[in-house]
């Protein structure tokens, strides 16, 4: 068991105990990689970055007034625990009246990003052994955050054929009776396709008839691309088992304020609460105040300019022959790249020293696709296109010879 082995390192002398399953776990692949294109930069070598889910869009100036009014006005303090009450409120509020939704500021929890949300959702309801599906291509955080908390992620794949979503046979083949949950994350990352509702009423009804629970990762719901969208929080039946995630970084580029929250019935929003007194207390308290605001601000404008890039990326990328499917939501393309001869850790590292960053499809436990943001400026995207020409072209080039 993790829980009772340790690893011996020397260091002058000195042995260190680790934590044999956080050793067992790896960086974040695109944590890892933006690093490592950033530390290019900083090396004076030019390189464009399409790795990060990072809008790069500016934070609107009336959210960055709010925060600055608060602390001014000595909002620095600590906070309840969940988040400040006017916040709570208020994300139930948008919810309800977005989604037709039922919830109370006591259903409410504010996270420190959407990230953290995960996290102690997953470690208010794993005991040992409890089995978590998980539909890939699958978000890089939600296997390992499982695995850290001795559950066992149990892997779905899915296919390029039917728009990455999963097959009905496949989930009712993953139940077992050690199956806790069903994570669900529409729009997805990394292919940006979105769920359609005759899918995830056929999830809502599997979980009702095996007493499952649902966590449902929405914090791309606010950027689609002409294509419905349906939120797990529209399904009235299933809200004593749901647990809906969301951030603010994504919708209105807060990435780095990091504020989350989550959804779920007060049980289950107690015990997220519990943890997060014993580990990170309330959120940044200036932050909090900023997505208050936030929550009034329009973003439409951020929709219309990155359903622009994707637009353009679309049309250069069947000038280049190109296999993938047209995202609906998010800001990312997901590339078949198995045509090249390459692995897509090699495609990546390669496509690198022509000076652009991508993120290989294993990272999101799917070999032999790339993933491309598209949050990156228009200029950005434009030589990143003239980039990939070349790269195409060239391995192509090699391909054809062998």
């Amino acid at each position: 068991m993790w829980l009772f082995w340790r690893k011996n390192i020397e260091r002058g002398g000195e042995k260190l105990y680790l934590s044999g399953k956080i050793v067992s776990l790896e960086l974040s692949k695109t944590m890892e990689l933006n690093s490592r294109a950033m530390e290019l930069q900083s090396k004076g070598k030019k390189v464009i970055r399409l790795t990060a889910g990072e809008p790069d869009i500016r934070t609107p100036d009336s959210i960055i007034e709010a925060a600055y009014l608060a602390m001014k006005s000595g909002k620095t303090k600590y906070t309840d625990n969940r988040g400040i009450l006017e916040l709570r409120r208020k994300i139930s509020q948008y919810v309800n009246n977005r989604y037709l939704a039922n919830y109370n500021e006591n259903n409410v929890i504010v996270t420190n990003g959407g990230k953290q949300a995960i996290f102690n959702a997953l470690f208010s309801i794993i005991n040992p052994g409890d089995e978590i599906i998980i539909f890939d291509p699958s978000w890089v955080s939600y296997d390992s955050q499982i695995r850290m908390l001795e559950g066992i992620p149990i892997h779905i794949k899915c296919y390029e054929e039917n728009n990455f979503l999963p097959l009905r046979e496949d989930i009712e083949k993953a139940i077992t009776n050690k199956t806790k949950a069903i994570i669900i994350n529409s729009p997805n990352n990394p292919t940006g396709i979105v769920y359609p509702k005759s899918l995830l009423e056929f999830i809502v009804s599997l979980s009702i008839t095996h007493n499952l629970l649902i966590i449902s990762d929405e914090v791309y719901d606010c950027l689609l691309y002409d294509h419905s969208y349906t939120s797990m929080t529209s399904f009235d039946a299933i809200k004593e088992q749901l647990i809906v995630v969301n951030s603010f970084s994504k919708a209105w580029s807060m990435t780095g304020w990091r504020v989350g929250y989550a959804l779920a019935p007060e049980e289950i929003i107690s015990q997220m609460a519990k943890i997060q007194s014993h580990s990170t207390s309330n959120v940044n308290t200036p932050s909090q105040y900023a997505a208050l605001k936030a929550l009034s601000v329009d973003n439409s404008f951020m929709v219309e300019e990155f359903k622009k890039r994707r637009d353009y990326l679309f049309e250069e990328f069947k000038k280049l022959n190109l296999k993938f499917v047209k995202p609906q939501g998010a800001f990312y393309y997901f590339i078949n790249i198995s045509e090249f001869g390459l692995n897509d850790i090699e495609f990546c590292e390669k496509l690198l020293e022509y000076g652009l960053a991508v993120v290989p499809g294993s990272a999101f436990y799917a070999d032999g696709f790339i993933r491309l943001s598209f949050a990156a400026s228009f200029n950005e995207l434009v030589e990143a296109t003239k980039i990939l020409k070349t790269f195409f072209r060239d391995r192509r080039h090699v391909f054809n010879e062998n």
